[in-house]
């Protein structure tokens, strides 16, 4: 694969495993204790169903209990309302039972027994049996009742989280709680400097008004994924001793249609309170997406929560008093009447940081962490050419993991370069290959090396390796050594042909091709579709041929696919197929006549799987040379 521009769990051998403790913690509120005194009731009266019940299976016939009296079996007879214990002479005992309105006396007088012959004990349940009615008879009616209450409460907590719906959910930050400052964000000096006159405005707005200057309503930021856009609106808060309300575009939309639009009234009217204050906007697209014209219309949700926004911002009531940044990467799909002057004065775009910019951050991110040596800052920032803010920071925490992870003090370049390739290009993999296919993949990354180093515009080699990361087989990466604003027609054509050249390689060693150039050939095709429908670098002339989308003058926003004439995409595809039928014919000629070069780095690149870019230059003489 040609690149242009892992860590594993060490075992725990201690032997020991980890228990798993659980915890059961319950809390004493109302819902709970309705629910242990339902539960409770239920264990009882089940209990005593149970009980009853294995008293009857067990107990003896009373004429059972009269026939032993006669027989001068028993010693004594306890008496517990109709349950009878019976005490044997010999000290046994059986239960049985009478009625209730029957006394034993007068069962044993009707019967002929004198009750005499044995002690009758009897116990008085009289209290017992007031109290159990009372439970038998209060409880379910007070159970009843706290099971309503308990309905009632829910239903009323329903009913404010249903009229809580329109209230806003920002969260709001004080002067103590950012940790982030302008003095922590690099590589974005002009969007940074656009904020500072923000956090003035807000600061000291009278040297402003003094002049006539009129406070700007908004600040727009836009810009590709990890340049920055949060850390901006994290360094406005902390510098800004004012109010500042933080809230998701995506946090505005509910169910409910209606909703949005409330929230965004009570997050207003409470910035207007505080004011001044500022309100960020993360991801404003959410929301603030172009309005749709047409029969079917849009999603009315979204819809009146950005004109509700457009309202607030400058409607019939003037907002002088609360500034709203937004951020957003999908500046082209905002509607025209919420980037208008007026609504979001300014709008600020954050790019892909510069050699000087990459250099700031890495060096505000290296901040706390142990280096062996004084890190060259500067080659590291030429490595990591087309990295955003975010992808430096990972780079630098995966260094210092690779440095832990083998037991190391300080981190080194070595750790340096494998977290700058990991980010890249995905962790190492230790896939088992044959002999082979290793031979394969070195010839394969060989022809790209080869077809660059005798390319005339483009830059020199960085690293080669047939080690596997992520779905490559190998991969050669030659980053720009600075950076450029401007790609050149024969840069490109250089690009395709270095891009195919691995195919190319394929073809001259092993007379065959193999799935290994698929991505190449992706690589290749991207390039030259660009080269023709929007560089307008071909025969075709410089027309775009690309999808067409505007804002007409009457704010409609309108996307063609199908601009283009059979016979024109005909002729499209004929120059795509050119440009790259032309740069692997290139790459062919250079393979074929470098040939000894070709088997000089596959060969070392089998014996090693890795050469640096010093490496690779000395197996090819040293002082690179260029073809005319």
């Amino acid at each position: 694969m040609a690149e242009k521009s892992s860590a594993q769990p060490k075992h725990n051998g201690n032997g020991k495993k980890s228990k798993k403790i659980f915890q059961f913690q319950m809390k004493l509120n109302f819902k709970n204790i309705v629910i242990g005194l339902f539960v409770l009731f239920i264990v009882f009266s089940l209990i005593g169903s149970i009980s009853n019940q294995a008293a009857l299976l067990t107990s003896k016939p009373l004429s059972t209990v009269v026939t032993d009296v006669k027989a001068g079996k028993i010693k004594s007879i306890d008496v517990e309302d109709t349950k009878l214990t019976v005490t044997e002479k010999d000290g046994s005992k059986y239960t049985s039972i009478k009625e209730s309105q029957d006394s034993l006396v007068d069962v044993l007088q009707k019967s002929g027994v004198d009750p005499k012959t044995v002690a009758i004990n009897v116990k008085d349940l009289s209290m017992s049996q007031v109290i159990a009615g009372l439970i038998s008879n209060v409880l379910p009616l007070v159970l009843t009742v706290v099971f309503f209450l308990f309905l009632f409460r829910q239903a009323r907590g329903a009913q404010d989280n249903i009229f809580s719906f329109g209230q806003s959910k920002a969260r709001v930050w004080n002067k103590d709680l950012p940790k982030s400052t302008f003095k922590d964000v690099a590589g974005v000096d002009e969007a940074k400097k656009e904020l500072e006159e923000v956090v003035d405005f807000l600061k000291s707005p009278g040297k402003f008004t003094a002049l006539g200057a009129r406070t700007p309503k908004g600040v727009i930021l836009i810009g590709p994924s990890g340049t920055g856009k949060t850390l901006l609106a994290k360094a406005v808060a902390g510098e800004a001793k004012v109010p500042f309300y933080s809230i998701a575009g995506s946090e505005f939309m509910e169910m409910l249609v209606g909703v949005g639009a409330a929230r965004v009234r009570d997050l207003f009217a409470q910035a207007k309170k505080s004011a001044p204050a500022i309100i960020f906007i993360d991801e404003i697209d959410a929301i603030g997406r172009m309005r749709s014209v047409g029969i079917m219309g849009g999603h009315d949700e979204r819809e009146q929560t950005l004109n509700q926004i457009l309202v607030e911002m400058d409607g019939f009531e003037p907002n002088t008093a609360v500034m709203v940044i937004a951020a957003t990467n999908r500046g082209d799909l905002l509607d025209p009447a919420l980037t208008r002057p007026g609504r979001f004065d300014r709008r600020v775009t954050l790019d892909l940081p510069d050699m000087e910019g990459r250099k700031a951050i890495l060096k505000i991110h290296a901040r706390g962490k142990p280096y062996a040596a004084p890190v060259d800052w500067d080659k590291v920032a030429k490595r990591t050419v087309g990295f955003s803010g975010a992808d430096l920071e990972n780079m630098l925490n995966e260094s210092a993991i690779l440095a832990a992870r083998d037991n190391k003090k300080e981190i080194d370049m070595i750790d340096l370069e494998e977290a700058a390739t990991k980010v890249k290009l995905g962790p190492e993999k230790k896939r088992l290959q044959t002999d082979l296919d290793r031979k394969m993949t070195a010839y394969h990354e060989a022809g790209h090396a080869v077809v660059n180093y005798y390319s005339k515009h483009l830059d020199p080699v960085h690293r080669i390796s047939i080690v596997s990361r992520g779905m490559a087989l190998g991969f050669t990466m030659a980053p720009p050594e600075k950076d450029r604003l401007h790609e050149t027609k024969s840069q490109l054509i250089e690009e395709i042909a270095m891009t195919m050249g691995g195919r190319a390689a394929e073809q001259v060693i092993f007379k065959e091709t193999t799935s290994g150039a698929a991505n190449d050939i992706g690589q290749a095709t991207r390039i030259a579709r660009f080269m023709v429908t929007e560089f307008g670098m071909s025969d075709l002339g410089p027309i775009n041929f690309g999808p067409q989308s505007d804002v007409t003058e009457w704010g409609k926003y309108y996307q063609d696919q199908q601009s283009i004439s059979p016979d024109m995409q005909s002729a499209i595809d004929r120059e795509i197929k050119k440009l790259i039928d032309d740069g692997f014919a290139v790459a062919l000629a250079i393979v074929k006549k470098h040939r000894t070069d070709l088997d000089k780095v596959a060969e070392a690149l089998v014996k090693k799987e890795t050469l640096e870019g010093d490496e690779f230059a000395l197996l090819l003489g040293g002082k690179k040379e260029r073809e005319s």
